[in-house]
């Protein structure tokens, strides 16, 4: 008998994954499934059901005052004109700085001042051109070719003054 319950054991192992599944996942798979028409364990035209449900229960509401990046070009008539400036900055919001309107002393005036005010706020600021400048707040990452960028960047910052 012991080779016979040894036997019995091992059968009821092998077996025991082929248990009656009506109680299961499976119970549940094949309850939805007759939902379908089937023919040859081919589902005809299903018929798909949105849950209205969900939609409804969605906690996530839009932010009133998001307005996304926004990126504003200034072009400077004066010195006075970068408090404004400095207030887009505050507002996080990048300005590119084109700087063609003003004579060398007032462009040198302005980008210093803007460059305190955006290191003030955490900000960046990179020369992109001839009299333009980028600068932006801290929610905004600039990167740019390391090697002929610093070198721009240092032949700009590093003038002899006159």
């Amino acid at each position: 008998m012991a080779v016979a319950d040894k036997f019995r054991t091992i059968i009821d192992f092998l077996t025991s994954g082929f248990e009656n599944r009506e109680n299961s996942i499976y119970g549940e798979m094949m309850e939805e499934a007759e939902d379908y028409p089937i023919q040859d364990n081919l589902a005809l035209n299903p018929s798909f059901n949105q849950n209205e449900q969900k939609s409804q229960n969605l906690k996530v509401v839009s932010h009133p005052n998001y307005r996304g990046y926004e990126v504003v070009v200034c072009e400077p008539n004066s010195y006075e004109d970068s408090i404004s400036i400095v207030k887009h900055l505050k507002d996080r919001k990048t300005v590119i700085l084109n700087l063609h309107l003003l004579d060398k002393e007032q462009s040198l005036r302005i980008v210093d001042f803007l460059c305190g005010a955006t290191h003030a706020l955490s900000g960046s600021q990179q020369k992109i051109g001839d009299s333009v400048f980028i600068f932006t707040p801290t929610n905004v990452l600039l990167s740019a070719d390391s090697q002929k960028n610093k070198f721009l960047r240092d032949a700009l910052w590093n003038q002899p003054q006159a």
